[in-house]
């Protein structure tokens, strides 16, 4: 990218946002302060009216954006649900190429939408990667970000192995985790954050009884989960002609990644149950090798003991 492309570029950015500090354009173009402050400083000169705030960050005079092209908040939301997928399910240029169109798009938003944009961005989150997911309902997502903005409470209903519960919530955020949406939130009647998988709630509405009280950001949420479940890394080896076998299950059992070997191909997972893993890990394990952990070995072992003592069991 040459200097014209990016000060173009710094541009869309300071429109797509209603503040942007200098080292999140640093980030973003990968240059110095410096070069930031130089940039800036062209772009004023070239008549841009740029507000400039010590230890804030910079923003554009109210009104100042490009052509008329306005979305509504929801076309909005959709374009942020897609920009997170495609950062986990795409490759670094379509990641890229998608990020610029979105900057843009950000741009010709009113201000306020951009605030509301900016607020709710972090609420929404990919765990992982799938090729099998299932959709996110519109009508939910707006009423949980509604919910999140307005800090104000949802009520729903909830049905789990075949019971129904009416829940007063408060909403952090939601997230996809390998086939499933999930609302992040603080669920009164049992005074402590749930997650609350989004295909089984029934019905959903917003109140207007405010939050109880100040809530973690989703991102907090999910690092504080991780770091009081037990998480752990596996790694199976395949061969590569072999892969065919465990492609289309691998995404429900915390796929990550996968990395080839020559022959054979390393498939990386984060799991947080090893005996169910376990049990999966039988129904190819003719083909397949444990790199790690020893200790789901272990649980391998304890599953086939399982079923020699079953079976002998029938057979006398």
């Amino acid at each position: 990218m040459n200097r014209l492309e990016r000060i173009s570029s710094i541009l869309v950015q300071l429109q797509s946002r209603s503040v942007i500090t200098a080292q999140q354009i640093a980030d973003r173009f990968d240059i110095s302060l410096r070069t930031v402050y130089r940039d800036i400083r062209t772009l004023e000169e070239a008549g841009i009216p740029i507000i400039g705030n010590v230890g804030i960050g910079y923003s554009l005079v109210d009104g100042y954006k490009l052509p008329p092209l306005m979305f509504t908040r929801e076309e909005a939301i959709a374009f942020l649900t897609a920009e997170k997928f495609i950062e986990k399910m795409s490759d670094l240029q379509n990641v890229q190429s998608y990020k610029s169109g979105m900057s843009k798009i950000k741009a010709v938003l009113k201000y306020i939408e951009k605030d509301y944009l900016s607020d709710v961005e972090d609420n929404i989150s990919i765990l992982g990667k799938s090729d099998t997911g299932r959709e996110l309902p519109t009508a939910i997502t707006q009423c949980i970000l509604k919910s999140i903005s307005e800090q104000k409470v949802m009520r729903i209903i909830y049905f789990t192995n075949e019971n129904m519960s009416e829940r007063d919530v408060e909403p952090i955020g939601c997230f996809y985790s390998q086939i499933n949406w999930y609302m992040v939130a603080f669920c009164r009647l049992r005074n402590d954050y749930r997650s609350f998988r989004i295909d089984k709630i029934s019905s959903f509405a917003l109140t207007d009884e405010p939050f109880s009280k100040e809530h973690l950001s989703l991102p907090q949420y999910i690092e504080k989960y991780r770091l009081q479940k037990d998480i752990y890394e596996v790694i199976i080896r395949v061969k590569n002609s072999d892969l065919i076998t465990i492609n289309d299950y691998k995404y429900y059992h915390g796929w990550l990644k996968e990395e080839v070997e020559g022959d054979y191909t390393d498939i990386h997972f984060r799991i947080f149950n090893l005996e169910h893993f376990a049990r999966w890990y039988l129904s190819f394990a003719d083909i397949a090798n444990i790199i790690k952990p020893d200790i789901l070995k272990e649980k391998v072992k304890d599953q086939i003991n399982s079923l020699l003592n079953k079976y002998s069991g029938h057979k006398s």
